[in-house]
């Protein structure tokens, strides 16, 4: 009997994504239909991952499912899904997921992410939103490549100049706990995470409490180890809450 894989639309918060998922329940992968990105999740189903997002977008709906490939495709199959989805012969080191998907790949430990969260009528997003045993976090990325960015508690600096992105960080987060608290999410606290892509060099720590900083190397190990603090049930019920549009809009 073939395997088979299923593949499901979502499209909520600007996102517009295909993921693809074995009869089993792992996750094969993903496919961004705004920037191109392919993510894969498990190596060996790469190429059962593209053509089932090629079935997919061939239709209509917003589900599918298809028998897993067994044999490797041919040249010309293979050159129209490269046109459709990009190549598959890059390194993959060299793919560099972008954050939103390395938040996503925690989900197999527990946590739940929102993307491009609304907050307020004034055109205010939280990048990401992350609800999982080690809390509530909002999640920002700052810096570009090559900067150098130090801490020095609560302040921070990019090649030598200061930066509000701390400050910014705290109140983005103080704002996402109070309409959670106001959408019935009680005994609640969300702390800011900002992840930084130049070299980090942290002189003095964040006091507890206070705004996280990491790389994104450093990111899944300072997620592992939060203190945990909301069980499963509970982790469940505010990732539901987080997901509902008008939570953001009072």
């Amino acid at each position: 009997m073939d395997e088979v894989l299923t593949v499901r639309r979502w499209r909520r918060y600007g996102a517009d994504r295909l993921y693809v998922t074995h009869e089993t329940g792992a996750r094969v992968g993903s496919i961004d239909l705004q920037s191109g990105e392919v993510v894969v999740e498990e190596p060996e189903l790469e190429e059962g991952l593209r053509r089932a997002a090629q079935e997919f977008l061939r239709g209509d709906g917003n589900e599918i499912t298809l028998p897993l490939p067994r044999q490797p495709f041919g040249e010309p199959e293979r050159t129209a899904l490269h046109a459709w989805l990009g190549p598959t012969d890059e390194p993959r080191a060299e793919r560099g997921a972008p954050l939103r998907t390395r938040l996503e790949r925690l989900y197999a430990e527990g946590w739940h992410v929102v993307h491009d969260v609304p907050l307020g009528r004034q055109g205010t997003v939280v990048e990401h939103l992350l609800v999982g045993p080690g809390g509530i976090l909002t999640v920002a990325e700052r810096g570009t490549p090559g900067e150098r960015v130090v801490v020095r508690g609560r302040l921070m600096t990019i090649g030598g100049t200061p930066v509000g992105h701390l400050h910014a960080a705290r109140m983005e987060a103080a704002r996402v706990q109070g309409l959670l608290l106001r959408a019935g999410c009680a005994d609640i606290t969300v702390r800011a995470l900002v992840v930084v892509r130049g070299e980090l060099q942290v002189e003095v720590p964040p006091a507890p409490g206070e705004a996280v900083v990491v790389t994104r190397g450093e990111l899944p190990r300072a997620i592992r180890g939060l203190a945990p603090v909301l069980e499963p049930d509970r982790v469940a019920a505010v990732a539901h809450v987080a997901r509902q549009r008008v939570t953001w809009t009072r």
